[in-house]
């Protein structure tokens, strides 16, 4: 195998499938990314694989000698990375396991392992497949990703339960103290699509779908692949491979309040800027802060009693029908939710102190997110 390439090419496509190379592979070879050079196509392509999430990416080169090979992944990413721009020649002798890289300013030699024992990515030859924009796409995962659990041992809410009908897509988390719920339509110019499924897809594959398609990103709607166990995105030289979570996802729709007492209009960035500096002062262990809402007044309070620490109080105007409350939440829900979301101004809609609030954005992307309040002790 020969080749050569840009560095940063080559480097923009390794940090990709470095990712999902498992720390601690459960074999050797899983440890390595796998590395193939077409001479026929003129094409390089880059393998990373961890038996439940995949990646595959590929770019064009000068490819002089074909071949395949597995090197490495931190040792061959740290190696590129320290690389001065320019072209890179990548030399493995057939029958050899041997790699000799070569830029302007040195050489360097890496031993790799038989692309033989590297285990081939999932494929989906029948199942459901669809066409799923980019930007509805990339707009679901922002608004809904923060929400989903990080706890291994609740696997299904890990992950983002997507469903995908003719209209449009609906993306849902929740990690049991708040839900996210994105609904987007498709655009007019987009693909018809006929497919219809609901899945629940690991929240690290869709992490990873989002960081590509942030760095590197696509004008081609997004190919959609699915069977009983297994996802795969395909779009202009990329594919993302993954198991899908097992289990049924809770029924969030229900979970969702109808009718509301209370409701409440403000800016986003003034509402943002006063959690932020009330934070400072939350009790590090559960974070509450207390929002009391004056109609008469038309305008928030945020305020923070933390005995050992000191308290700290906010006026923040704003639009508010309904009786006075007091409610409290963990800041960092609050703030997390506020931050996915691009619009000016935010609803905020409550019933009881104890029961499920909404926040929404006004206008713009269709968001509803629900944060459960915590019991203000007297």
């Amino acid at each position: 195998m020969k080749l050569i390439c840009a560095q940063s090419e080559l480097n923009t496509h390794l940090s990709f499938v470095s990712r999902v190379v498992p720390p601690r592979p459960s074999h050797p070879v899983l440890a390595n990314v796998l590395l193939k050079a077409d001479e026929e196509t003129q094409q390089v392509s880059l393998t990373g694989f961890d038996l439940s999430l995949g990646m595959l990416t590929s770019f064009p080169a000068r490819v002089e000698a074909g071949g395949t090979l597995t090197l490495p992944a931190k040792l061959f990413s740290d190696i590129v990375s320290r690389l001065p721009d320019g072209d890179i020649t990548l030399d493995a002798p057939e029958n050899d396991v041997t790699a000799v890289l070569e830029c302007s300013s040195g050489r360097y030699q890496m031993r790799g392992m038989s692309a033989e024992e590297y285990p081939e990515l999932p494929t989906v030859n029948e199942g459901d497949s669809a066409q799923l924009p980019v930007e509805s796409l990339l707009e679901g995962l922002r608004g809904t990703l923060f929400a989903a659990s990080a706890d291994e041992t609740k696997q299904v809410l890990t992950g983002v339960h997507v469903t995908v009908d003719p209209d449009g897509m609906e993306f849902a988390a929740t990690d049991g103290h708040r839900l996210s719920v994105v609904q987007t339509a498709n655009p007019d110019d987009a693909p018809e699509s006929k497919a219809e499924f609901d899945v629940t897809v690991p929240g690290k594959a869709l992490r990873e779908l989002e960081r590509m398609l942030q760095i590197s990103p696509s004008t081609n709607a997004i190919a959609v692949r699915f069977d009983q166990g297994q996802l795969i995105f395909e779009w202009d030289n990329q594919r993302l491979t993954s198991r899908l979570l097992e289990g049924q996802y809770p029924n969030y729709r229900q979970l969702i309040p109808r009718q509301f007492a209370r409701q409440m209009t403000l800016d986003r960035r003034l509402f943002m800027s006063a959690l932020e500096r009330i934070a400072v002062l939350a009790d590090q262990k559960n974070n509450i802060v207390k929002l009391s809402l004056s109609a008469p007044n038309q305008q928030l309070v945020v305020s923070v009693d933390a005995p050992d620490v000191g308290s700290g109080r906010e006026a923040v105007p704003a639009q508010i029908s309904g009786d006075d409350m007091e409610i409290a939440f963990n800041v960092k829900y609050l703030l997390e939710g506020l931050k996915v979301i691009t619009a000016t101004e935010v609803q905020m809609q409550f019933n009881t102190p104890t029961s499920p609030s909404i926040l929404t954005p006004v206008g713009g992307l269709k968001m509803t997110y629900l944060v459960m309040p915590v019991q203000i002790r007297s």
